[in-house]
This record gives C-alpha cells, sequence and structure tokens, in this order.
C-alpha cells in the first residue's frame, strides 16, 4: 500500500537533529512491501501540522507521524489533529491513572502536563498498553493514521511491534510474495554499478534501487510476484546474476557492516592472527570502527594513533633518516608503519594510513588529499597511493573505508 511519514519537530527543521527516525520507518516499511510516496519534516506549527496530515491523508493509504506528543508547551501534534479534522478531545483517565501510579508528589505543573499527554482524539486507541510512551492509532477517512513518540528508540520499538502488524491486519496482501535483498558495496561509483545492472531491470517483477550511502554506494533488490516458488526462484537468479556483476566490490549483504566484513574474514582466513592498525591522518577512525565490531577482540590486537613524526619513531620504531628523506607522506613511510608495528605487536596483519587530509598542508608535489595505505600481510608490505577529494572528514572517511577495504581484498586472496 501507499504511504506518506510525516516528522514534526523544530529540532529536524532546524538541523540540530537528524531525522533518523523517518528513515528507519522507510526502510522497514518498504522491506514490508509498502510504498512511501513521500516524507516530509515540518516545524512545530498549527498552521503546518493540520494542513500537511490532511493532504498525506488524501494522498495516500496510510500516515504515519512522529515526534510532538510530549507535554512541553511546543509539542501540538495532538491539539492540531483535533482542531484541524475536527474531531472531539477527550481524557484518556487510564493514561493519566498510570501515569500518577508511577509518579509521586506531582505538584500542579506536573499534573498539566500530564493531562496534557493524555489530552486525545476521542477515538484514538494507545499503542503502548503499558502508556510508558506516547502513540496511537487513529482511524479517519477510513484510513489508518499513527501517531509516533519522536525519540527515535521507542518510535522504532512501536513501528515494529504496532505499526507492522496492524497495517498488515488493515491492508491484507493474499497472493503477494515478495523478496528482498541489500548488497553494500565499496570502490564502485553509482553510475558504474546501474551500468552493469540495469538489464535487469527488464524483468517487470524486480525493482532494483541505487542508494549512495557516505561512502559506499547500496542496491537493493526487490522481487514481487503472485506465486511464492516463482518469487523465490526469481529471487535466486537474479541474486547470482548481482553477485556475478559486481565481484569483489560486493563486500556484504544485509546489515553487515566493513569493519565485521573484515572482522569475519580474519576469524576465518587467519586463524589465530590478529590485525593492528597505524594510524596518523585519521586519528583513530579505522580503530573505532573496528572496536564497534561486538567480539572484535578474537582478531583486532588494537593500534596506534602516530600523529607526529617523533611518535611514528618512538611507537612504530619507524627510522627518523626514513622520515627526514622521504617525509611522512611517502611510500616508505606508509610500508615501515605497518611493518615495524606488526612486528612490534606480532600481529599477521597490520594497516597504515598517512597522508594529507587538508583543508592546509597541501604542496604541488603532495596535494591535499594525498594518501598513502600500508599493508602488512603473509610477511609481505606493500602501499598503494590515492587521491581522495572532498572536505577533511570526507578524506578521512575514505581513508579510513579504504583501508579497510585494503585488509579484506588480502585476506580474500588468502
Amino acid at each position: 500500500m501507499i504511504g506518506e511519514i510525516i516528522a514534526i519537530g523544530d529540532e529536524l527543521t532546524t538541523g540540530r537533529i537528524n531525522n533518523t527516525t523517518s528513515g528507519y520507518a522507510a526502510q522497514k516499511l518498504h522491506a514490508a512491501g509498502h510504498v512511501i510516496r513521500s516524507i516530509h519534516t515540518i516545524g512545530d506549527s498549527f498552521a503546518l501540522i493540520g494542513p500537511t496530515i490532511k493532504q498525506s491523508l488524501e494522498q495516500a493509504d496510510f500516515v504515519i507521524v512522529t515526534g510532538g506528543l510530549g507535554c512541553t508547551t511546543d509539542d501540538l501534534t495532538n491539539q492540531a489533529v483535533i482542531e484541524s479534522l475536527q474531531l472531539k478531545g477527550v481524557m484518556h483517565s487510564r493514561v493519566v491513572a498510570n501515569i500518577e501510579k508511577r509518579l509521586t508528589n506531582m505538584d500542579a505543573c506536573k499534573r498539566a502536563a500530564v493531562q496534557k499527554l493524555a489530552w486525545l482524539p476521542e477515538n484514538a486507541t494507545i499503542l503502548d498498553e503499558t502508556y510508558r510512551m506516547a502513540g496511537y492509532l487513529l482511524p479517519h477517512a477510513d484510513k489508518p493514521l499513527f501517531f509516533l513518540p519522536g525519540i527515535p528508540s521507542q518510535m522504532e520499538h512501536l513501528l515494529t511491534d504496532k505499526v507492522l502488524p496492524a497495517l498488515q491486519e488493515w491492508y491484507p496482501q493474499p497472493g503477494k510474495h515478495v523478496c528482498q535483498q541489500l548488497y553494500r558495496t565499496f570502490g564502485l561509483p553509482e553510475t558504474e554499478i546501474n551500468a552493469r545492472l540495469v538489464n535487469l531491470e527488464e524483468t517487470k517483477s524486480i525493482q532494483i534501487g541505487y542508494y549512495p550511502v557516505g561512502c559506499e554506494v547500496h542496491v537493493s533488490l526487490t522481487i514481487t510476484t503472485d506465486n511464492q516458488k516463482t518469487s523465490a526462484a526469481l529471487f535466486t537468479a537474479t541474486d547470482e546474476a548481482i553477485r556475478s556483476s559486481l565481484g569483489t566490490y560486493l563486500y556484504a549483504t544485509g546489515g553487515q557492516s566493513m569493519a565485521e566484513t573484515v572482522g569475519n574474514l580474519m576469524l576465518k582466513k587467519a586463524g589465530k592472527g590478529l590485525l593492528c592498525v597505524a594510524e596518523s591522518c585519521t586519528g583513530g577512525l579505522i580503530g573505532s570502527k573496528l572496536t564497534q565490531v561486538a567480539g572484535s577482540s578474537q582478531w583486532f590486537a588494537g593500534g596506534v594513533i602516530a600523529y607526529s613524526n617523533a611518535l611514528k619513531e618512538t611507537l612504530l620504531n619507524v627510522d627518523h633518516a626514513l622520515l627526514h628523506n622521504y617525509g611522512a607522506v611517502s611510500p616508505q613511510t606508509a610500508r615501515a608503519m605497518a611493518a615495524r608495528l606488526a612486528a612490534k605487536l606480532k600481529c599477521s596483519t597490520a594497516v597504515s594510513v598517512t597522508g594529507i587530509a587538508g583543508p592546509g598542508g597541501g604542496s604541488d608535489e603532495k596535494p591535499v588529499g594525498t594518501v598513502y595505505v600500508g599493508l602488512f600481510h603473509n610477511n609481505k608490505v606493500k602501499e598503494t597511493l590515492y587521491h581522495f577529494t572532498g572536505t577533511r572528514t570526507q578524506i578521512q572517511e575514505k581513508t579510513a573505508y579504504t583501508a579497510l577495504d585494503t585488509v579484506r581484498r588480502a585476506l580474500l586472496e588468502n
């Protein structure tokens, strides 16, 4: 079915907080076979909330609204809905009783706040039976209108446990069989990936999407048919075609990160071997990505942030003469950083990065974006030169991803 998402909050329209809730909702709804026609982000304004909801109701089969359900003066969603849709507002006594039971010594101000939380449209059905999270279902014009909290963790919980099942009951889709997969790639531009897969789009039941996400490009595959066996067979054939076309640029499917992929390969390919990192221009970014992976202590020894030449000498054992003769940003230094740290920590694999992230510090010989990635693996050491573009943060992110991808590819070749 076709849906629309409306996120409400001045914190979103001013950019103080990123609108992650809409993205999460759209992803989950798409995976459930729904089509999100539009996503709106609006401020806390009576003049915007009511008209936006009414317009979405006219165009979509269902609407999901997040934010503005709290008890502060800028939380206007409930009152705006009651007035714009010409509904009767009522005090939900069970909400009041439950909150008052949990809170003690309530003064007049707190009681007023509780009453605001409980003042809802008459036909609203509370989504959280424990009354610990705001949110309700409001049928209107024979369509479901869902109101969810703007707090991401609460919104995600109610969307998964309440909204998706309710939509299935409201709009049952018998005979519709959907198969989906997300492919995560690194190293190929979106246009090249599109060129490699465009012939698959000629089949009516196949839908392919291309989404740049930071340094990566994600490819989504959705297959929809009227027969489960047909969907499964077509998915298998298309999946094989996509994997073959993307080759080693495809590093994972689903939600697996590049760091998780590296970790899994270390466990599979390196045996009891360990990985370590020697970072200069990335300032610990590579190590941060690796340690975000649960269980990384099984295969990641750690790293050194050797930003200055002095630390490159004392912590990584890079020769003073080498740094003096070739400079910190050089193939010689990149190789030495990786090999010397691997020897010092007794690691089977080491990756190093040294470069100029900018915006200053570049030269005609070594412009901003010049980065060397060194690799020690299988008792051999090598380096690769890259010329990245973008802001300082973008260059650092590209460098970190490239370093991890360098390790990934080396492990695949084992």
